[in-house]
This record gives C-alpha cells, sequence and structure tokens, in this order.
C-alpha cells in the first residue's frame, strides 16, 4: 500500500528523495517556495514558504514523514543562524500536529575538527561559526516533542549537485577541459557521499520507528583522496591525465579576512587539509544499506552532467523553443 509523504526543498536532497520515493510507488508532495521540484504522476508541487508556521499544516494531513531538505538562503553562519533554528521549530511544530516524523538531512560540521574516523558516537559539540549552528539544530531537534533523525553525510556528489567541491567544481570543470583545482590537500582521504545514497538512508530511517530520535550516518564509501575522485570523475569521462592543482590555504584564508564567501570557504579547510573520515558501517547495518561503488557512482554523476549540458547548449541554439 502506497503512503504519503512530505519533501520541502527541491535541492540535490530533497529533489532525489522525492524521485526515489515516486519511483518506489508512494504518493509525494514537494513543498517550495518557487513550486519547482520533480516532474512525476505520484508528485505533486506546491509553492509555499515552509518557513511561516502552520504554512504546511493542510499538505501533511495523512503524512507518514516529512523529509525537511532545505537550506539557507546563502552559505555563511549569519544566515543560516537568522534563518533555520525558526524555520525548524515551524517545521516541528506543524509534523507533530500532523503525527509525523521529521527527517533531516545533516552535515558533519557539528563534529568539528577530529582525529580518527567520524562515528555515531564521535562528540558533536562544535561551537563556532556554521559548525556551531548545526550543533544547535541537533539540539534543538534532541528537545523537540517531535519524533526526528538526522542522516549526517560528508561533502555531496552526484545527479543534480551543483555548486559543492564533487559537483561543478570538479565533474563541470573536468568536462570543460579546464585544471580542477582542490582545496586543503590532494592527497589525503576525505569522504564523499553520494546524495542517491543519502536520499535511500533517509527513506530507509522514516520507515523504522526504532532508529528516531538519533543522528545516524548515510552510506559512504571508503574515503577517496582528492586526486582520487577527480580521477574517477575522468575515468568515466574517458578523460585521460586530467590537470589537478591546489587552492593555496594561506591564500584562502588570507583572502577570506576581507572577501566574506571566501572566509565562509576557509573556516572548512581543516576537513581537507588531513584526513577527515567518515564510518557508515554502524548505520549501514541498522538500515540494511551499502554504499553505491565509486566507480559506478561516478559513471552517474558525469552523465547526468553531461545530460545537463546537452540540454543547456540545445536551449541556447534555440533547440528548445516551441
Amino acid at each position: 500500500m502506497s503512503k504519503h509523504y512530505v519533501v520541502t526543498g527541491a535541492g540535490p536532497v530533497g529533489w532525489t528523495v522525492a524521485t526515489q520515493l515516486a519511483e518506489r510507488g508512494d504518493r509525494v508532495r514537494v513543498l517550495t517556495r518557487s513550486g519547482s521540484g520533480p516532474e512525476h504522476p505520484a508528485i505533486e508541487r506546491h509553492r509555499v514558504d515552509v518557513s511561516v508556521p502552520g504554512a504546511i499544516d493542510s499538505h501533511l494531513d495523512g503524512a507518514a514523514a516529512l523529509f525537511h531538505c532545505t537550506h539557507g538562503s546563502a552559505y555563511a553562519a549569519d544566515a543560516w543562524r537568522r534563518e533555520l533554528p525558526a524555520t525548524e521549530a515551524a517545521v516541528l511544530e506543524s509534523a507533530g500536529r500532523a503525527g509525523a516524523v521529521v527527517v533531516f538531512p545533516e552535515s558533519l560540521y557539528s563534529y568539528g575538527p577530529v582525529d580518527g574516523p567520524i562515528t555515531e558516537q564521535t562528540p558533536r559539540g562544535a561551537t563556532t561559526g556554521k559548525l556551531g549552528v548545526r550543533t544547535e539544530l541537533l539540539r534543538a531537534r534532541e528537545r523537540s516533542t517531535t519524533p526526528t533523525v538526522s542522516v549526517a553525510a560528508s561533502d555531496f556528489f552526484g545527479p543534480h549537485v551543483l555548486t559543492a567541491h564533487g559537483g561543478e567544481r570538479m565533474v563541470a570543470t573536468l568536462l570543460a577541459g579546464r585544471r580542477v583545482r582542490v582545496m586543503g590537500a590532494l592527497d589525503v582521504p576525505h569522504s564523499f557521499t553520494y546524495v542517491p545514497d543519502l536520499a535511500a538512508a533517509m527513506i530507509a530511517a522514516a520507515d523504522r520507528p526504532d532508529v528516531w530520535n538519533t543522528v545516524l550516518h548515510a552510506p559512504t564509501g571508503t574515503a577517496p583522496t582528492q586526486r582520487q575522485l577527480v580521477q574517477a570523475f575522468a575515468d568515466a569521462a574517458g578523460i585521460a591525465d586530467p590537470k589537478v592543482g591546489v587552492l593555496p590555504s594561506w591564500a584562502l584564508r588570507t583572502l577570506g579576512r576581507v572577501h566574506g564567501p571566501t572566509r565562509e570557504l576557509a573556516e572548512m579547510l581543516y576537513q581537507f587539509e588531513r584526513p577527515f573520515v567518515l564510518d557508515s558501517s554502524r548505520s549501514e547495518t541498522l538500515l540494511e544499506l551499502a554504499p553505491t561503488p565509486l566507480p559506478e557512482a561516478a559513471a552517474a554523476t558525469v552523465a547526468w552532467w553531461r545530460d545537463r549540458r546537452t540540454a543547456e547548449s540545445a536551449v541556447g541554439s534555440g533547440g528548445g523553443q516551441h
């Protein structure tokens, strides 16, 4: 029997969650300010400002779960602190009235700088900047009377992932024949999570009351180096000898003193200058899931980017006009 689910946001995570739910036969409502989202017979798209208290109430009748996949208007701590806590509070209150669990995609920011692999038992006590905002959000979820489950992932890659280290900065750059420049270091391991694996874990967690009110880790494969990830994309694209370089950390930190967006990136350099490894083995066992092998995930990612480039070229040349 199909169920009814609600997804807020249509970025890479919300889009993928909604699509996976629809493809398994469930009914989905996607709520965004713009009314965007995937096109599928089982998906309804609605224009809703989910930050307004009570705005989503009418969409939650009979919903088994709400997947809250919106993000801040800017990649900056002040925007996150201004927007995210109030929005999550409104969503939790609405879901509580409807009797629906809220499933959150979560980052690894709240763990802060760590030594060794990050497990679900690693302390989450970061206090400053964007890291501290994520800690505060997790603590608010713990205090909520609405059931929640947060599924933490490392840096994203995969279809629909645009502005990310494993998105346009690597794949689009490779396909354009340009040199890929990464942050931190080329040859230290850094975990990357394939977005379809995160979405699958969020859906599995929603259907498992025994894992509610916990933090889980999305299935994430053995941490490659950034050089190895670039090579995986290059292999999938049939590109021999990809050009790869490093953005010097000192330059990012220096520019960050006067340029806000660079400062926000520089705050995360600790994740790229030394090993940053996500251990998802416990959650994989709980959810009976496994990460997609890197060659397969890289191939799907490259194929999506190529389709996107083809579609943009067709529109640019008038092929998309009727």
